[in-house]
């Protein structure tokens, strides 16, 4: 070897040693440097400890040095890095304080604010949820499929955030009859309801089902697409919102955004049936669209559906890979909530790479995911909670409150209500973190615009 080459390998070989000396540096310095995490807590035992940071990002510490009780505010001093998708351990915790309530100078307490999507309305929603008793909460976090009789009567006592409506409820009715149906809902209501379908298009439609309501049913993302491209799903968004706000309908449950090309997928026909980039510019279409329109639009099922089975009947779970899904099923959520959602639905689907101890809509992970990841601030919604895959799970209702979601569909209300009464009763959750729960579901009322028309 010359010494040209020589003095040339001798001067990388200290670069590279440099450089892993420094890494190994400035992570020593990293895992030493203290941290400060503000955050609320959501439920404690003796085994761990759930909190909620401001960001809505959702913690387990398993540390026998934290105690604290639901609904306080606290703040850990911590070194490393907090992973939120792992339990976190004890080793890292240096210590911990229970923090005094602070509000900012409008009067709303600060672990209430996260500048989100509703942030200009939390003044006049938190006026609100302050006032309200524990089951006038309750019922503001629940949106309950439309009972079969005593509509107005079990509203008027539970007072929900909102009613869930099916083709059933509108089989045979003039577009007058369905005006009425919900206009006497909503004069019933104290506080202005959620009128929510799932008006997908194609083998999903609940109202154009009816042809007193539409002269025909409205095509699948797919037919559209064929038929005209993103040009005719912009047409179709409008011309469904027109129809829905017309009829007093407010939400819809819709689109989905799952992706599939896979003709033996159960989700396959309910798609666009493209690949995640095509898919993805369907969700930011959609919800462009459907802005200014008088309905809100709610991407689902996150976190994508893939090639699982029917979770109505029964649970199904996700084999794929967390790189796999990131990669390919994450993309039209990431550019649906860029573009404006207001709402997303979580799925049933467990998905192993994840969390493979809890269904989507009860997992923590999961809406970190939401929450962390993709940066949104909009209200997250569970797919209905008596369905198949969840029925039979002990206090699902519970246990979807503190994975993260803001509003709960539920068939039996009565359950759902028990439920929350009595982990409340028990101490293992808060009355204040339902208070926060109602507080983001007033904002989002308040931000749709139905408060400055309808309350009374």
């Amino acid at each position: 070897m010359n010494k040209k080459n020589y003095i040339l390998i001798s001067a990388v070989s200290i670069l590279i040693i440099s450089f892993f000396v420094t890494l190994t540096t400035l992570k020593k310095n990293n895992d030493y440097k203290t941290n400060k995490l503000s955050a609320t807590v959501m439920s404690s035992d003796n085994e761990s400890m759930v909190i909620k940071d401001q960001d809505n990002i959702i913690y387990t510490f398993k540390c026998d040095r934290l105690r604290a009780k639901s609904g306080d505010n606290i703040v850990i001093e911590y070194t490393g890095v907090i992973d939120t998708q792992q339990n976190i351990k004890c080793s890292n915790i240096k210590e911990y304080e229970i923090a005094k309530t602070s509000k900012d100078e409008d009067g709303v307490p600060t672990d209430y604010s996260d500048n989100g999507i509703f942030s200009d309305y939390y003044i006049l929603a938190y006026n609100d949820v302050k006032n309200m008793s524990l089951d006038e909460k309750i019922g503001q976090i629940l949106l309950v499929r439309y009972p079969n009789e005593n509509q107005k009567e079990i509203l008027t006592k539970n007072k929900f955030a909102g009613y869930l409506f099916f083709e059933k409820d509108f089989a045979n009715k003039t577009s007058d009859e369905v005006k009425k149906m919900i206009s006497d809902l909503q004069k019933v209501s104290e506080i202005p309801i959620l009128t929510a379908v799932d008006e997908e298009g194609g083998t999903v439609v609940r109202v154009s089902s009816n042809t007193n309501l539409s002269k025909e049913k409205f095509k699948s993302p797919s037919e559209l697409y064929t038929l005209g491209g993103f040009d005719k799903i912009k047409e179709d968004t409008i011309n469904k919102s027109k129809l829905l706000n017309e009829l007093g309908l407010n939400l819809n449950l819709a689109p989905v955004v799952d992706v599939s090309t896979n003709p033996d997928d159960y989700m396959y026909q309910r798609t666009l049936k493209k690949d995640t980039n095509l898919t993805s510019t369907y969700a930011k279409t959609v919800i462009e669209s459907s802005k200014s329109t008088g309905v809100s639009y709610t991407l689902k099922h996150f976190p994508g559906y893939g090639n699982n089975a029917d979770t109505h009947t029964t649970s199904s779970k996700d084999t794929r890979s967390r790189e796999s899904i990131m990669d390919n099923d994450i993309p039209p959520f990431k550019e649906g909530i860029k573009s404006g959602a207001e709402a997303v639905l979580v799925s049933h689907n467990i998905v192993n790479s994840i969390d493979p101890d809890n269904p989507a809509s009860l997992s923590p992970s999961i809406h970190n995911i939401l929450r962390n990841d993709l940066a949104f601030t909009g209200i997250i919604i569970t797919d209905d909670l008596d369905m198949g895959a969840v029925k039979d799970i002990s206090d699902s209702t519970v246990k979807a409150i503190l994975a993260g979601n803001d509003l709960i569909i539920t068939t039996d209300y009565d359950k759902s209500i028990k439920e929350i009464k009595d982990a409340v009763n028990r101490g293992e959750i808060s009355e204040e973190i339902i208070s926060k729960l109602a507080f983001r579901v007033l904002a989002w009322k308040y931000y749709k615009g139905m408060m400055f028309t309808n309350q009374k």
